[in-house]
């Protein structure tokens, strides 16, 4: 099921043949190092590096060996000949296979991270364009103070570049080779050559392992791909909210032909925005089993083996694909200012009350006397659905404190936008500095999966 999540670019990083050669490119690069040092005749090079994995023959070898790596040296040294007895020389199967898999983790990074970027890119032009769009700000669900549209999704960003951040960290971590035989000794090797072929293959080499790289490593990465997917579940949560019928303040994209329901014509989704929460909760699960996968037996066992086929392949599809997709859902987003204002006025004025309070504190009252005042309107104001400024200009203990002009002043929904340029600057979220950054209409396009 995975492998429907997959964009063509991270479908080649995971595929069979590219593991393979990544696996063939650690072991030309052991060879070179051997012979660098003296080990293997310098002209056994070239043809070493003639060699092919057969991917159909080495399959054959499998059904019989049951063991790839053979498999694997099977099928190359009949592409070669007499030269490939300097193949896997001093080597254990877990110098290539965690090796390679580095390689394979780096491409992969690099590929999230410009999704990273290119969402980043989505989410500032939004938070720039509904910079002062206002709206109503919840807690626990319930009305609280006016907050902007661009407020909420310049949070996003800052997120967003938190994951890069992250991202970046965990890149360092997996970036290591090792090259250190069966229990990590180098018995069979040397440190030297271990440097030599890391240095070749753009690595850093592993200051000590055993058998294998310690899964630590591993675990931090999918851990990082876990949060990443955390994000992105957390920013869909809100529009799913956003675009309930009642609420309606956003819409995720809906096509012309689109459905909803097999039995509601009317129905119009967010299965985009659901879609993300539900893979978000696998990635996590990967990450979980990544952790678990640390504990191995003394030197290495092989009981995170089977399940890593899955699970950072996996999670690296999964991430890029809510990356994709989610930009997508965010660049055709449609937002409704008017339903934002309507939704704002609802309660009739409580969304001002700690203004009113606020000014009560100020003309001298204590806080427990003015919280008093006010909550004591608020509650008729919920129960009779009456207006909330009525209700104080009624009151003589609120009218001896603030009266006329000065307790209306109080129910304006622009105070609490006037510290949103500063915050936008604090963030380097200004039209000058984004207005040349763009992503074409074609990447932005919905996928239907």
């Amino acid at each position: 099921m995975i492998e429907r999540y997959s964009r063509p670019q991270m479908k080649r990083i995971w595929s069979d043949e590219n593991k393979f050669n990544k696996w063939l490119r650690v072991e030309i690069a052991v060879c070179d190092a051997w012979a660098e040092v003296g080990v293997i005749p310098r002209k056994a090079v070239p043809k070493i590096k003639m060699a092919k994995c057969n991917i159909k023959r080495m399959e054959e070898i499998l059904k019989e060996t049951r063991h790839d790596m053979t498999a694997f040296l099977g099928a190359v040294a009949e592409s070669i000949g007499a030269e490939s007895r300097f193949i896997h020389l001093g080597l254990t199967s877990s110098d290539v296979m965690d090796t390679a898999l580095a390689l394979q983790l780096v491409e992969a990074t690099e590929l999230l991270n410009q999704g990273i970027h290119d969402l980043i890119i989505v989410l500032a032009h939004m938070a720039i364009k509904h910079k002062y769009t206002i709206m109503m700000g919840r807690t626990h669900g319930v009305h609280a103070e006016p907050t902007t549209f661009g407020l909420k999704i310049a949070v996003w960003v800052e997120e967003m570049r938190r994951s890069r951040q992250r991202l970046a960290e965990a890149k360092k971590c997996i970036a290591v080779g090792k090259i250190s035989g069966a229990v990590g000794t180098y018995a069979t090797l040397s440190p030297q050559v271990e440097e030599i072929v890391c240095a070749r293959l753009g690595l850093a080499p592993a200051p000590i392992s055993t058998q294998v790289l310690q899964r630590d490593r591993h675990a931090y990465y999918l851990t990082t791909l876990a949060v990443i997917a955390s994000s992105l579940e957390k920013f869909a949560t809100e529009i799913r909210a956003l675009q309930k019928t009642e609420v309606r303040e956003v819409e995720e994209p809906f096509g012309a032909n689109q459905t909803g329901s097999s039995a509601m014509p009317h129905k119009r989704n967010p299965e985009l925005c659901e879609r993300i929460c539900g893979l978000a909760r696998l990635i996590r699960g990967f990450a979980l089993t990544a952790m678990e996968n640390v504990a191995l037996w003394h030197e290495r066992d092989i009981s995170h083996s089977s399940n890593e086929r899955v699970t950072i392949a996996g999670a690296c599809t999964l991430l890029d694909y809510m990356l994709s997709l989610f930009t997508s859902v965010m660049g055709g987003l449609q937002v409704f200012p008017a339903r934002m204002k309507r939704n704002l006025r609802l309660t009739r004025g409580l969304i001002f009350s700690q203004r009113v309070m606020l000014a009560l504190i100020d003309k001298g009252l204590g806080r427990e006397k003015a919280y008093e005042l006010v909550q004591r309107n608020a509650m008729k104001a919920w129960k009779g659905n009456k207006d909330f400024l009525k209700l104080l200009q009624a009151d003589p203990e609120v009218t001896a404190k603030l009266a006329g002009d000065e307790l209306k002043g109080l129910f304006d929904e622009q105070y609490y936008l006037r510290y949103v340029d500063e915050i936008f600057t604090r963030l380097g979220l200004t039209e000058k500095q984004w207005q040349n950054m763009k992503i074409g209409a074609a990447e932005l396009a919905p996928r239907a999966l």
